[in-house]
């Protein structure tokens, strides 16, 4: 019974050695993160919040977008601006001008501006 564990372990080891030998190395590209801190001011209310925005990108396409430390679920891209949602709310993020725009469903909207940090 131990010689048989024995072979069985020693297949497994060989298979095991095989399976990586034979997989193709692909280096994953690098990702690079751009972190924006916006300061919106929302009206009515006349509130300001700031609000962190996170851009993790390769060299062809942004990977993911980060609001406040929660990922969107979905974004998309035109120009130089993200546009996204998150809790009904409708956001626009320019980042050539550095200016964040929010709709929170016609009942309020913000407007401000992004610093690099």
């Amino acid at each position: 019974m131990k010689r048989a564990t024995r072979g069985l372990l020693a297949s497994l080891a060989a298979w095991s050695l095989w399976a990586v030998a034979a997989a193709p190395a692909t280096v994953p590209a690098p990702v690079d993160t751009v972190t924006l801190v916006c300061e919106a001011v929302y009206l009515p209310a006349r509130a300001t919040w700031t609000r962190t925005v996170v851009v993790n990108y390769d060299q062809r396409r942004v990977r993911q977008v980060t609001i406040d430390g929660q990922a969107v679920y979905t974004f998309a891209i035109r120009d130089t601006v993200i546009l996204t949602s998150q809790d009904n709310e409708r956001i626009q993020i320019d980042t050539a001008a550095q200016t964040w725009a929010s709709d929170f469903r016609g009942l309020a909207t913000a407007q401000g501006r992004c610093e690099r940090s």
